[in-house]
């Protein structure tokens, strides 16, 4: 075989494993996504109270994604990451189909929690699989290809909200919006039982034969045998104990503090407030003067905003660094929330419904182009081999924590604060997010995951060495 048909071969392997895998980040969008306008509908059919209606909201993101996100990973260590995407398929179809047809509240609280941990175990293992799949020169667009479809699937939820609206006239259409999910879980299984494991997660249970195929499928010979042998050098010299993962946390400090940091992220980009807009769009339009099937409509720029700026912010980490992307995002999604603030001081009218679609637009477009496509993949990189399901597991089962917490809080801090004040506190949340960043998050661009890990070890050691021999200055 040439080298040209064989690099070819490599390139159509790793987009076809790309598309399949990030099913499951459509399936993340679609989910978290279609409940903005089930909920129009579905407060009159299943007589929600404002506790009940935050309870079906919240359900899917906790208990549901946060113990799937903290367990998702865990599993994904002990079973691989192909078999738990298999796994997550099996999920979200059960989960859907049982929230499409629930009787009353218990029961699409309990269908939502179902959801949620497919959810959740898919927000870890997607970008694992794809960051250990991946050469180090494709990894970041490979791994935001997934939160591509992630706001794929959410501007799909709402289009098909909108669309549903309009030509489904009975009042159960809601039933329909939750149901269409099943079709890309089902796609999802079928999909994955013709790929393979990833090379990393086979070297870690000492399957080295599997792992050199695998890499012989994405890369040329040269480049395989070199990340082979990279990687069973790796492998072997951070798995020759047999401690857990949890005592390997415990144990070593520039691990812990990698998992903290990992877990910052989490926390600040829910704090950016996105999943206010995700889940309350149409809420707050109609809210501010549009009527339902209005403030649907007006909800698919949301989704499409969200799309475009994430295929911009894609393309922008071909150039800049990942600090650098998440240094704009903050400092412009504290603006756009400004902006927002002011704008529900304006005197209620169509125009100033418009404007505040126009500041929620802003707002998500910062998000998505500059923090959205960051920190998932932030999250697949820095975490060493030996606790990275287990360590990613952590981190986004603190970012769907904060989420659910959030989306709870929303409508309670919008009622006691009003919209100004609500979005007002958000600004001063992202400075502090700003702030985070500058000082704790590190650059990954361009580094194999092997020299990263041992590149933020070396800092580390670095850290603390200028401790001892400075105290008085900070670490």
């Amino acid at each position: 075989m040439s080298s040209a048909t064989s690099t070819a071969s490599n390139g159509r392997f790793l987009t076809k494993l790309t598309v399949i895998a990030t099913l499951g980040g459509l399936l993340f969008g679609y989910d978290t996504g279609v409940i903005s306008g089930a909920l129009l509908y579905m407060k009159d059919d299943l007589h929600l109270t404002p506790f009940t209606e935050a309870t079906v909201v919240s359900a899917l993101l906790f208990p549901g994604a946060a113990f799937g996100a903290l367990f998702g990973g865990r599993v994904a260590d002990r079973i691989g990451r192909k078999r738990m995407l298999l796994t997550c398929g099996v999920i979200f179809l059960v989960g859907a189909l049982g929230c499409a047809l629930a009787p009353n509240v218990p029961i699409m609280v309990i269908a939502r929690i179902v959801l949620g941990l497919g959810v959740g175990a898919a927000a870890v293992t997607c970008p694992l699989y794809l960051a250990e799949m991946a050469p180090a020169e494709r990894r970041g667009r490979m791994v935001t290809i997934n939160e591509l479809m992630i706001v794929t699937g959410q501007m799909l939820a709402f289009a098909i909200n909108a669309l549903l609206d309009q030509i489904v006239t009975d009042p159960h259409v809601w039933r329909i919006m939750l149901a269409v999910a099943s079709v890309p879980a089902i796609a999802l299984l079928v999909g994955m039982t013709v790929l393979p494991d990833s090379p990393r997660w086979y070297a870690l249970k000492g399957r080295y034969d599997e792992s050199r195929t695998v890499l012989g499928l994405s890369r040329t010979p040269a480049e395989a045998d070199a990340e082979y042998a990279m990687i069973v050098d790796h492998t072997e010299h951070m798995t020759g104990s047999s401690r857990t993962p949890l005592s390997v946390l415990r144990d070593v400090p520039w691990i812990r503090r990698i998992v903290l940091i990992g877990c910052g992220l989490a926390i600040i980009q829910q704090a950016t407030g996105i999943n206010t807009v995700n889940y309350y769009a149409p809420t707050i339009l109609e809210q501010s003067g549009l009527g339902v099937s209005a403030a649907l409509v007006a909800t698919i720029a949301v989704g499409v905003t969200s799309v475009v700026t994430t295929i911009i912010g894609i393309i922008l980490l071909g150039y800049l660094g990942r600090r650098t992307m998440l240094l704009i995002g903050f400092a412009g999604v504290a603006l756009s929330q400004a902006a927002l603030a002011l704008a529900f001081l304006l005197p209620q009218s169509t125009s100033r419904s418009y404007l505040i679609l126009a500041a929620m637009v802003l707002f998500v477009g910062f998000v998505q182009m500059f923090i959205g496509t960051c920190v998932w993949l932030l999250l697949s990189e820095i975490f060493p081999l030996s606790v990275r399901g287990f360590a990613m597991g952590i981190a986004v089962f603190v970012l769907w924590c904060t989420n659910a917490l959030i989306s709870f809080l929303f409508p309670v801090l919008n009622s006691a604060l009003g919209s100004t004040g609500t979005f007002g506190l958000f600004v001063l949340v992202n400075i502090a997010s700003l702030v985070f960043v500058y000082r704790s998050v590190p650059e990954t661009k361009g580094v194999s995951l092997e020299k990263l890990e041992e590149h933020l070890e070396a800092h580390h050691d670095a850290r603390l060495a200028a401790r001892i021999a400075a105290p008085g200055v900070a670490a």
